[in-house]
């Protein structure tokens, strides 16, 4: 019996060998045609048409000569940084920071505006939007996507935000808003998702496939990835941890209201840092300060760590108990102020007062996660775009 011959196969093969060779000019390059043919399992031919198809489309640049064997020195070649460039904008209630990368990722400008003196928020992050790709030196045209951090709900299926207490302008209607004055696809982020998807591309989290992100800092959050996929939730409310009922808080029951702490945010969210702090003689300006002298001080600071890490067990013991992920990551001004000293005392009093023992450990994403979880997000969707485009 004859084999069906499927309709567009060849096509398929092209588009997918097209990616993968620029997936490998992005980790390993610069790389040649031999290389590239070698790496991929396709012959010289195909591998040199491959080429010639990207470098037509100005997706791929030759960038030197490799010596060596017989004949002509081999062309070199990567990925056109400025074949698409991307913007990610990390928005907090005193202003907001904007970065320009490139499609390979390279950071290529940050600029930072405030939000103090306006009550406009599509005219801020017009502004920080068009100073980045003007400081990154890239045509408005050449931005392919902007993904902004935010506070509050990002609802799944309209992209609008809620409930963005700290931000009383940013509003429903916001996002077509914002689309409608750039002209480019825009997208809003939850905040601490975004820092689990840095986490996961350059932080504690690499390779991992299953984690939760629990964030401490002016308030409290949480991310959970799940086989590899950010999950949140039928509303966009997964990971609002700081409204979890816990032992020891009152439990509010108009908890939709500004102004309103739940539970868990009420122990263990900034004002309850400081309180703590001070019970046993330490003070400072912001939470972390607090945390950060407790640390200093030793073994005089080690029941601020104790009563906080037994307030902060109570929340990741309850995210455990339901995902049981193998990883959690305490990021946040004020888990990274306690480091692996903190996250210690979280592991134990986790182990202690549930059937999982997950590992606890200090964030690795050296500075600005949300920021850089934002440019991430938009990288891999341009990069599906851009890539994924290459045969049509």
């Amino acid at each position: 019996m004859a084999a069906t011959r499927l309709p567009g196969t060849p096509r398929l093969l092209r588009a997918l060998n097209d990616r993968a060779a620029l997936d490998l000019l992005l980790t390993r390059g610069p790389l040649t045609r031999a290389q590239l043919g070698e790496m991929t399992g396709l012959s010289k031919v195909t591998a040199s048409q491959l080429v010639e198809r990207l470098e037509e489309r100005g997706l791929v640049r030759r960038v030197g000569e490799q010596a060596g064997g017989r004949g002509p020195n081999a062309q070199l070649y990567s990925v056109t940084p400025g074949s698409a460039h991307v913007i990610g904008v990390e928005v907090n209630p005193d202003g907001v920071v904007a970065a320009c990368a490139d499609i390979t990722g390279t950071v290529i400008s940050r600029v930072e505006q405030s939000t103090k003196d306006t009550d406009d928020p599509v005219g801020v992050v017009h502004n920080a939007v068009v100073q980045a790709a003007g400081e990154a030196g890239a045509e408005m045209s050449s931005v392919r996507r902007v993904v902004l951090g935010t506070p509050g709900l990002v609802d799944p299926q309209s992209g609008e935000i809620s409930f963005a207490h700290d931000l009383p302008r940013w509003h429903r209607g916001l996002l077509a808003d914002l689309r409608r004055d750039l002209n480019i696809p825009v997208f809003f982020g939850n905040d601490v998702n975004l820092a689990a998807v840095a986490e996961s591309s350059t932080g504690a989290a690499t390779g991992m496939t299953d984690f939760a992100l629990v964030w401490i800092g002016r308030g409290v959050g949480l991310a959970t990835v799940i086989a590899g996929r950010l999950h949140q939730g039928a509303t966009g409310a997964a990971g609002e941890i700081g409204y979890l009922p816990v032992a020891g808080a009152e439990v509010p029951h108009n908890a939709s209201r500004r102004g309103v702490k739940g539970a868990f945010q009420a122990i263990a969210g900034a004002d309850a840092v400081k309180a703590i702090g001070k019970q046993f003689g330490f003070r400072g300006a912001e939470a972390a300060d607090v945390v950060r002298a407790a640390v200093a001080a030793g073994s005089a600071g080690e029941p601020v760590l104790d009563e906080l890490a037994r307030r902060l067990a109570l929340g990741v013991a309850a995210t455990c108990a339901v995902l049981d992920p193998p990883l959690v990551v305490l990021a946040g001004e004020v888990s990274r102020a306690g480091g692996p000293a903190l996250a210690d005392r979280v592991e134990r009093e986790v182990a202690a007062i549930t059937l999982v023992s997950p590992k606890v450990v200090v964030t690795a994403v050296a500075s600005e996660p949300v920021l850089h979880g934002a440019l991430r997000m938009a990288l891999d969707a341009v990069r599906d775009e851009v890539f994924g485009s290459t045969t049509d």
